[in-house]
C-alpha cells in the first residue's frame, strides 16, 4: 500500500490537480479552474491529435485482432517443435524495445535503399518516403505497430484455443459438420471472451499511442501524425506548460476509460447473445 500510495496514487492526484492550474513542469502555478479543459475545446492541434489517435485505432485495432485470430489458427494445427518454433517466431517483435523496431523498418522502408522500396513503387508507381508522405505516414506506423505488437495477442489466442475441450469437436465431427460450422458454431463463441479481451486491450494500447510516431515521423508531415500524447510531451518538456499538459493527460484518461468499458460491456452483451 506505501508503494502504491507513492508511486502510483500521489503522482495521480497531482495530475489532476496540476490540470486546474498554469503550473511550469517543475514548480508551483494559480489556480486557473476549468480554463486549461476550456482551451482544449478550441485547440485545433488538439482536435487534431485526438483525430489521428481515432484514426489510427481504425487502422489497428480490429485488423490486428483479425490477424492475430487467424495466425493462432493456423499454429494451432502444428504439432511439438514445430508448433513452438512458428510461435516463438511470431512473438519475437514483441519482446523487441520499440527503438529497435522503428530503426529496422527505418531502414527497410528507407526512400532511397529500403528492401520494401520496390513493393511500394508497384503499389504507387513511384518510391515514397512513407514517413515524410501525409497519406502514407499513419497507414504505415499502423503497420509497424501491428507487426511489433501481434505477437502478444497470438499468444493470448492460443491459451484460449487451448482451453476449448476436444470432445466437443469430435462430437461435431462425427455427425458431419464442416470445418466451417465447428469455427463457427464451437471455435467462434468459445473463444469470444478472448476476442473481447484483445479487442479491449488493444484499444487502450492505440490510444496510447507514442513511442513509434516520436521515432518514426516526430507528428510529421503537417502534423498528419501527431497524437495526443505527443502534444502532452510538447507541452510539458518543451514548452514548460504542465498545467495544460496535464489537462491534455486527464482529457485522454477519460477517453480511454469510457471508450474501453463502453467496448467491454458491448462485447460482452454480444457474447451473450
Amino acid at each position: 500500500m506505501i508503494i502504491f500510495a507513492i508511486f502510483f496514487l500521489y503522482p495521480t492526484i497531482k495530475v489532476v490537480m496540476l490540470s486546474f492550474t498554469n503550473a511550469p513542469l517543475i514548480g508551483d502555478g494559480d489556480w486557473v479552474g476549468f480554463d486549461n479543459y476550456a482551451k482544449l475545446l478550441t485547440d485545433r492541434l488538439f482536435r487534431t491529435s485526438l483525430w489521428n489517435n481515432l484514426y489510427f485505432v481504425v487502422l489497428t485495432v480490429i485488423p490486428t485482432t483479425v490477424i492475430a485470430l487467424l495466425i493462432a489458427l493456423a499454429v494451432g494445427q502444428l504439432r511439438g517443435r514445430m508448433q513452438a518454433l512458428v510461435l516463438t517466431l511470431f512473438f519475437l517483435p514483441y519482446i523487441l524495445p520499440v527503438s529497435v523496431v522503428t530503426l529496422i523498418w527505418s531502414w527497410m522502408l528507407d526512400f532511397q535503399f529500403g528492401i520494401l522500396q520496390p513493393l511500394i513503387a508497384a503499389v504507387a508507381g513511384r518510391p515514397v518516403a512513407v514517413f515524410r508522405d501525409p497519406n502514407w505516414v499513419m497507414p504505415m506506423i499502423a503497420l509497424v505497430t501491428v507487426w511489433w505488437t501481434n505477437g502478444f495477442n497470438v499468444l493470448l489466442f492460443i491459451a484460449g484455443l487451448r482451453n476449448i475441450p476436444q470432445d466437443l469437436y469430435e462430437a461435431a465431427a462425427l455427425d458431419g459438420a464442416t470445418p466451417w460450422q465447428r469455427f463457427r458454431r464451437i471455435t467462434w463463441p468459445l473463444l469470444w471472451p478472448v476476442t473481447t479481451l484483445v479487442l479491449t486491450l488493444q484499444l487502450i494500447l492505440q490510444l496510447k499511442l507514442f513511442d513509434q510516431v516520436y521515432l518514426l515521423s516526430a507528428g510529421g508531415p503537417f502534423n498528419q501524425s501527431y497524437v495526443v500524447l505527443l502534444q502532452m510531451y510538447r507541452e510539458a518538456f518543451q514548452l514548460n506548460n504542465g498545467g495544460y499538459a496535464s489537462a491534455v493527460a486527464m482529457v485522454l484518461f477519460a477517453i480511454i476509460v469510457i471508450l474501453s468499458v463502453l467496448q467491454f460491456q458491448l462485447l460482452k452483451i454480444r457474447g451473450r447473445r
